[in-house]
C-alpha cells in the first residue's frame, strides 16, 4: 500500500479520505431504552450489582450505568434478579412433547413436525431461553434450517438457533430411525454412513444445505428400542473423517456418546463436544480435560424419563435401558467436575415446557455450584457455540438478550424454574407488568 501511494499519490489520498469520511459519518449509538435491575448477576465472575441500569441501543447493550439516561423508556425490574438470556445447547426442535411412541414418530410428517417446532420455539422463549443448539433431526429436508432462517428473518418468534443436520449413524445404530421388521425393504436414509467415505459424503451434504454443526452417533442410545448404549457404533476413523471435513469448512462436531469406549473414541477423533457422556470413566475424563473437549451432560432428561415411565407410549425396551443407565450418571458427572471439564447446559427432552429449566436443579444436585449451573446455561454455552462475543453475558456490544427472575438463584437454583421477564434483541417478549401479552398455550 505504501509503494502504491508513492506511485499514485492522488488516488491514495482519495481512498484514505473516503475511508476517513465513512468512519466519521458512522453515527455513534444512542440510548433507546433502559432496564433497572434490582440485582444484576455478572455471569463471568458471579459478582452481583445492585440497582444497576442496563442501557440499550436498539437490539444491543450500550452500557451498564449508575443512573438512567433521560428521555428513553425505562423497564422497572427493581424487584427482580436480572441475568442474560439462557442457552439450551442440546435441543431437538421438532419434538412432539405429547408422545414418546414410535408409532407417533413414524406417522408424523415433516410439515407437522415443523409446526411442533414453531410451538417449541415459543416455549423456549417463555422459559427465558433466547438461544438453542438443535442437536440433529430426522427429516432429510432439514426443517430445522428453515426454522432457524425464519427466526432470523423475523417470520416467526424463537430463540437464536445453531442447528446440526441429520443424526449421522450406522445402519441399525442410534440414529437409524427405521426399527422395522426386515421384510420392510426401505431405501437408505440420507443420514446413514457405514464407511469412512459415507461419512464424508453425509457431512458434506449437511454442510451443503446449511448445517452449523455436525452430529455423530458415536454409540447406541436409550430412547430407540434397537441399539445398545454400551456399544461404539461409528468407528474412530469415521468420526475423525467427519471432524476433518467439518473443521475444514469451519463447522464444529458434537457426538452422542453414552458408552465408555465410544466416548473415548470420539474424543480421540477430535470432536468438539460429547453429548451425555453418561458412562464416562477416569481415563475418558482425563482425555477430555487434556484436549479441552466440552461436555453437555443432559442429566435431567434421563431422570425425567423415569418419572414419565411408559405414560407417553414409550417402548418398554427403551424404558428398561433408561433404568439401567441412570445408575452410571451420577459417578460420571462427578468425574467430569473433578477433572474441571468445560460443561454447557443442555436438556435433550421432548417436553420443553416441563423440562427445559429443570436441568439447573439436576446440575446442582449432581455437585455443581449454583453459579456453575448458571454459567453452563449462559457464558459457557455461548462459548461452546462460538457466540460469546454476541450473547451469553450482559456486556456492551452484546445482544440485549435479558431475563429476570424472582429471588436469588445463587442461593436457590430452583428460582430459575420460573422466568418472569424475557427480552430478546431488545424486544420484550414476556413482561410481569403485562402478563396478557404473547401468551403461550401449554399443550398436554
Amino acid at each position: 500500500m505504501f509503494i502504491r501511494c508513492l506511485l499514485v499519490p492522488l488516488g491514495c489520498f482519495l481512498a484514505f479520505a473516503s475511508i476517513a469520511f465513512a468512519d466519521a459519518s458512522k453515527p455513534e449509538p444512542v440510548p433507546t431504552a433502559a432496564i433497572l435491575a434490582g440485582k444484576l448477576i455478572d455471569v463471568r465472575t458471579g459478582a452481583v450489582r445492585s440497582h444497576a441500569y442496563i442501557v440499550l441501543a436498539g437490539d444491543r447493550v450500550l452500557s451498564i450505568a449508575e443512573t438512567a439516561p433521560s428521555g428513553v423508556p425505562l423497564t422497572d425490574l427493581s424487584a427482580y434478579t436480572v441475568l442474560p438470556g439462557l442457552i439450551d445447547a442440546h435441543g431437538h426442535i421438532l419434538s412432539n412433547p405429547t408422545s414418546q411412541s414410535l408409532a407417533t414418530e413414524v406417522r408424523t410428517s415433516a410439515p407437522q413436525a415443523t409446526l411442533w417446532g414453531v410451538y417449541n420455539l415459543r416455549l423456549w422463549l417463555d422459559h427465558g431461553f433466547t438461544a438453542v443448539r438443535d442437536a440433529c433431526e430426522g427429516p432429510s429436508d432439514y426443517p430445522q434450517f428453515a426454522l432457524r432462517d425464519s427466526v432470523n428473518r423475523g417470520l416467526i418468534q424463537g430463540p437464536r438457533i445453531s442447528a446440526a443436520g441429520g443424526c449421522i449413524s450406522i445402519t441399525g445404530g442410534h440414529g437409524d430411525g427405521a426399527p422395522f421388521s426386515p421384510d420392510l425393504d426401505l431405501p437408505m436414509r440420507a443420514n446413514i454412513a457405514d464407511t469412512v467415505d459415507d461419512v464424508a459424503r453425509v457431512v458434506r451434504r449437511d454442510i451443503k444445505y446449511g448445517a452449523d454443526w455436525i452430529k455423530l452417533m458415536a454409540t447406541g442410545g436409550v430412547m430407540d428400542p434397537i441399539s445398545d448404549y454400551h456399544v461404539q457404533e461409528l468407528s474412530e476413523e469415521q468420526m475423525a473423517k467427519a471432524v476433518e471435513v467439518a473443521h475444514r469448512a469451519g463447522k464444529k462436531v458434537m457426538a452422542h456418546a453414552e458408552g465408555t469406549a465410544g466416548i473415548k473414541a470420539a474424543v480421540r477423533a477430535g470432536v468438539d463436544s460429547i453429548e451425555h457422556g453418561t458412562m464416562l470413566d477416569e481415563e475418558g475424563a482425563k482425555m477430555m480435560e487434556e484436549r479441552g473437549t466440552w461436555l453437555v451432560p443432559t442429566l435431567y432428561c434421563f431422570q425425567h424419563d423415569m418419572e414419565t415411565g411408559l405414560s407417553k407410549g414409550r417402548d418398554p425396551d427403551s424404558f428398561a435401558k433408561g433404568q439401567e443407565i441412570l445408575a452410571a450418571q451420577g459417578p460420571a458427572f462427578k468425574l467430569a467436575l473433578a477433572h474441571h471439564l468445560k460443561i454447557a447446559y443442555g436438556v435433550d427432552d421432548d417436553d420443553v415446557d416441563e423440562s427445559v429449566s429443570r436441568e439447573f436443579g439436576a446440575l446442582v444436585a449432581g455437585g455443581m455450584s449454583t453459579l456453575g449451573a448458571i454459567q453452563a446455561a449462559t457464558i459457557n454455552a455461548a462459548t461452546l457455540l462460538g457466540k460469546d462475543k454476541q450473547f451469553g453475558s450482559i456486556e456492551p456490544g452484546h445482544y440485549a438478550d435479558i431475563i429476570a427472575v424472582t429471588g436469588d438463584p445463587l442461593a436457590d437454583i430452583t428460582v430459575m424454574y420460573h422466568v418472569d421477564f424475557v427480552m430478546k434483541g431488545g424486544q420484550i417478549l414476556k413482561d410481569p407488568a403485562h402478563p396478557e401479552r404473547n401468551p403461550v398455550p401449554h399443550v398436554k
